[in-house]
């Protein structure tokens, strides 16, 4: 995903203060739950954090809490929650219901906190705010913690792995002068735990296979119908259940879910967790190693309102990451990750789908892999897309503009334009994606996938967003390239998106520079830290705590290091590393301990201490 400008950019006004640190009071022995045994998956399980996508998963006092509005301003991104600051006997609430997973050894609560006030007293609290999970007050501050910038706190959760509780902030004023409390980029983070058994790295469920027949409503907004999977266990360790990813539940609520599984058959559907993004089923009997086994359920799509990667611009519906996939379980156990908005989460094998979406004739249907068209009943349309070893599949719906034209080394590539898309911008954009898929080709390994659909509106928020042959973007030049790019950098060559962001990030942002001509000269020379904690190698669950870096040091940092690795290699050496990396793990999965081999591999020089000042760790 290319991010919009304000994903970039810091607070700007706000002086960050030192670090603060609060401990939980210690739970008497008797009182803590009794030592899991399940595996831990690290997890980032507060639902956005930073309040960039409205109210949603949040319940608030007010609409005002959640705001955007001038007086205070942001840690991170352009939203913040903003508790009284009326001035006036007042209490505002923010909260939401957290699932911490079990098995994990630490659990850490961090958010944001500025307070201004105008109260005058140095030694009485008259406006409080209190933060709880469950019933337990965590901690509490007041107008005498007033502070000029935010100050970032910090408070160990651990004794509440395997529950899931309330996490709530409640602001109160007393009758006069208004003190505000500002809190942002609010997270919950696990780690630790046991895993499955030693040497165990596996990566199952593997070789899924997906077949799905869906029929539109007459907007192409509502997708019924039916979903199987087939998938073979490749792990010495049975399988006694798998997970399937439910991530566009991320856009409603536990009680109006987007995305419904019913009917499951194949196995037992178990609970929902992660805030409804993950589901549960249990098979009949443990699979073992080699063996295959099958699950289908019936689904339910709605498409909500909003030029989104899941979304409807009017006309035009726009849906990623709608049909359940399988979960991946390896050496860290079940990855489990919540939704981010702020990047992806989005780790999956590569798969083989059969799509057929039967729809009103009137809409046009861009779609993963190689799609044609037969008549259906009275007035519709049925495409079949099929795609082979792709990490998901995704689709568009709408009265598009369609124009076409092939690459000059054969792929062919659509656009597919809203209404407001001049047909100028459609035909530039159609001659930058048939040079982008040909300048990545030639440099990591020739277009798999047949097909290349573009769906450009300027309205996405996101900038653009890839899916296996298909992407949404802007019309833009370089952010095309980009979304073109993450072809190799995430479908072909698979990461977990998660945990290891950079693998696709900042190759492709690499790989983008490289397509336009740009060498990179001098980009590392402007590097500066905000912290000691901050690396390239983060994942997803520190940027979602420090938004307002990502795009920075995943982006810019990351391509900017390997620019400097291709001038520690020299351009020969680093084009063959790259190029063999590719091949080496195409359709597989890439780790950054994996990288840095192969990237020692290609040198006699010591690479140690370029890791360490690139802060590439792993």
């Amino acid at each position: 995903m290319r991010p919009t400008p304000h994903k970039a950019l810091g607070a700007g006004a706000l002086t960050v203060a030192a670090v603060a640190a609060l401990v939980l009071p210690g739970t008497p022995a008797a009182a803590r739950p009794a030592a899991a045994t399940a595996a831990c998956t690290p997890a980032q399980v507060v639902g956005d954090g930073g309040f960039e996508s409205g109210t949603s998963p949040w319940s608030t006092s007010s609409s005002a809490v959640v705001t955007s509005r001038s007086g205070e301003a942001a840690h991170g991104g352009s939203s913040y929650a903003w508790l009284d600051g009326t001035g006036s006997t007042h209490t505002d609430t923010l909260g939401q219901s957290v699932t911490i997973p079990a098995g994990c050894d630490a659990a850490t609560l961090t958010f944001w906190l500025h307070i201004d006030t105008d109260e005058t007293t140095s030694s009485i609290a008259y406006d409080k705010l209190t933060a709880k999970i469950g019933s337990t007050t965590l901690a509490t501050y007041s107008n005498l913690d007033e502070n000029t910038g935010y100050v970032r706190k910090s408070i160990d959760v651990s004794a509440y792995a395997g529950q899931t509780v309330s996490l709530s902030f409640t602001g109160t004023e007393d009758s006069s002068l208004q003190t505000s409390f500002v809190l942002d980029d609010i997270a919950l983070d696990t780690s630790g735990g046991t895993t499955p058994p030693p040497g165990d790295s596996t990566r199952t469920p593997a070789a899924p296979s997906y077949t799905v027949n869906l029929s539109s409503d007459t907007g192409g907004t509502v997708w019924t119908g039916h979903e199987s999977v087939t998938f073979t266990n490749a792990s010495a360790t049975a399988l006694n259940e798998v997970y399937l990813r439910l991530w566009d539940n991320y856009h409603g609520t536990c009680d109006a879910m987007p995305i419904r599984v019913t009917a499951v058959t194949g196995g037992t559907a178990g609970a929902l967790s992660v805030d409804c993004t993950a589901l549960k089923i249990d098979l009949p009997a443990p699979l073992a190693q080699g063996q295959s086994a099958t699950i289908g359920f019936d689904l339910g799509i709605t498409v909500p309102s909003g030029a989104d990667r899941f979304g409807h611009d009017g006309a035009y519906s726009f849906i990623g990451n709608a049909l359940p996939v399988l979960a991946v379980r390896d050496s860290s156990g079940w990855h489990l990750d919540p939704y981010t908005n702020n990047g992806e989460s989005f780790y999956s094998l590569a798969a083989d789908f059969k799509v057929t979406l039967d729809h009103p004739s009137g809409l046009l249907v861009p779609a993963t892999g190689t799609s044609t068209d037969t008549p259906g009943s009275s007035g519709r349309t049925v495409t079949t897309a099929t795609a082979s070893k792709v990490r998901d599949f995704a689709w568009a719906a709408g009265p598009f503009t369609k124009i076409s034209g092939t690459s000059s080394a054969g792929v062919a590539v659509n656009v597919y334009s809203v209404s407001d898309i001049s047909s100028s911008s459609a035909q530039s954009m159609l001659s930058t994606a048939k040079t982008a898929v040909d300048a990545h080709a030639a440099r990591f390994g020739a277009y798999p996938y047949g097909e290349l659909d573009a769906v450009i509106d300027n309205n996405y928020w996101f900038g653009g967003m890839e899916y296996p042959g298909f992407v949404l973007d802007l019309v833009s030049t370089t952010a095309l390239t980009h979304e073109i790019g993450h072809q190799w950098w995430y479908g072909i060559v698979g990461d977990d998106e998660y945990n290891s962001p950079w693998l696709d990030e900042a190759f492709t942002d690499y790989a983008t520079d490289l397509a336009l001509g740009k060498t990179g000269t001098n980009c590392w020379n402007g590097v500066s830290w905000a912290s000691g904690a901050e690396k390239i190698t983060n994942s997803m669950a520190y940027w979602d705590a420090h938004s307002s870096r990502y795009s920075t040091v995943v982006y810019g940092y990351g391509k900017c290091a390997l620019h400097d690795l291709r001038r520690v290699l020299g351009d020969t050496a680093m084009t063959k590393l790259m190029k063999d990396y590719a091949t080496a793990h195409w359709y597989g999965v890439s780790t950054t301990a994996e990288f840095k081999a192969a990237a020692q591999a290609a040198t006699s020089t010591d690479l140690t201490s370029f890791w360490t000042q690139h802060r590439i760790d792993g």
